[in-house]
């Protein structure tokens, strides 16, 4: 015990004497929350679009102020004809054109419905449902409001109400993501570098002759980064909930327990890592390209699982960042106990027993 004690702080000391590996540690997951959670937005703001207004009365310019004023749209141009319109989308700004009919308020008042055509850009099909459910918005709130005993064309008129984030608040979305992403990449890629780096200096000929068991090594290596990844998750945490307004609507002591287990999978899948791989810069290539990825995609971090081909959602099964965004969502958005996350949770704790004892047994051939 005593000589495994002193492994761990050894391994300690070199992490705090090495500023790359704090910068990697610490850094980066600060700086790509960050840069995910204020960049990267599923709202729409500030769109351009352009207008043909074929009636130009009081009515279509009431409602072209309210689509200009609410903050969602910029006006590019007030076409002339129709002819313009694929032009105009040719050049790549205009995200939507808005056609009034000809005697737009005369018709609305008459025969309680008038005609406006919403083309959008579908080259980014996600960004043209966003822009014409929003102007579709705007729209029929205005009328609502001048005309409230008119009629509408609509039959049917669905109240919708967002649960769990209701202002569409997009860090709501992302956080708990990009918290998966960070844990995944830093936990699995620092553990992974860290054997390759002992086989490179020439110093795990040291390790094959000391009386530590391959099991002590592996805690070993294991422990230093735990703590540490456990303390980056703490960070990023509060930077979501301090800084992007994402609130912990669960118990936080269920949500750290969930990390820290998703950690421990990530760290052991690390271990699995170094075991196969040669060097440093093979061991970062698996972990880079063979994770970060498939977390991003996979995981129903950024797509929808559901949207997903056949083949895709079965192969999404494997990804362990698929059950801890579900579990993070749930107990940060949601509030839910473990009851609710129960499936998940158990399937994590599978992965890691089962990557712990895989790694523990390549390891041990290799020391054979």
């Amino acid at each position: 015990m005593k000589q495994l004690r002193s492994f761990i702080k050894k391994e300690f000391f070199h992490i705090f004497r090495d500023p790359r590996t704090m910068i990697i540690l610490f850094g980066i997951p600060i700086a790509q929350l960050l840069i995910f959670g204020t960049v990267i937005k599923n709202e729409i703001k500030d769109v351009h679009i352009a207008i043909f207004d074929q009636s130009k009365d009081e009515t279509t310019l009431e409602i072209t102020n309210k689509i200009l004023s609410s903050g969602y749209f910029l006006l590019d141009e007030n076409l002339e004809n129709t002819k313009d319109i694929e032009t105009i989308f040719k050049k790549g700004k205009v995200r939507q054109v808005i056609v009034f009919e000809s005697k737009f308020g005369e018709k609305l008042i008459k025969e309680g419905k008038a005609g406006v055509q919403l083309i959008a850009d579908a080259s980014d099909p996600n960004v043209a449902r966003l822009v014409n459910s929003y102007t579709t918005g705007i729209i029929n709130d205005y009328i609502k409001k001048m005309y409230p005993n008119l009629k509408l064309p609509m039959q049917i008129e669905p109240e919708i109400r967002m649960f769990f984030n209701e202002e569409m608040q997009s860090a709501y979305l992302f956080v708990p993501g990009v918290m998966a992403l960070i844990l995944m990449l830093i936990s699995a890629m620092m553990t992974s570098i860290s054997i390759t780096r002992e086989k490179e200096m020439g110093t795990m000929e040291i390790l094959l002759v000391s009386p530590l068991r391959p099991a002590q090594i592996i805690v070993g290596k294991v422990i230093p980064y735990l703590l540490l990844s456990i303390a980056n998750a703490f960070v990023i945490v509060l930077i979501g909930h301090f800084i992007f307004k994402v609130p912990i609507m669960g118990s936080f002591i269920l949500l750290m327990f969930e990390t820290i287990l998703f950690i421990l999978m990530a760290l052991c899948l690390g271990i699995l890592i170094s075991t196969v791989a040669k060097n440093q810069m093979v061991a970062m290539f698996i972990s880079m390209i063979g994770l970060m990825l498939p977390t991003i995609i996979l995981s129903g971090f950024i797509y929808p699982i559901e949207n997903m081909p056949t083949a895709l959602q079965i192969l999404s099964h494997v990804m362990p960042a698929r059950y801890f965004v579900t579990i993070i969502r749930a107990i940060m958005l949601k509030g839910v106990g473990i009851l609710f996350v129960w499936k998940e949770t158990l399937t994590l704790i599978g992965m890691t027993l089962f990557f712990i004892a895989l790694s523990v047994k390549k390891f041990k051939i290799r020391l054979e």
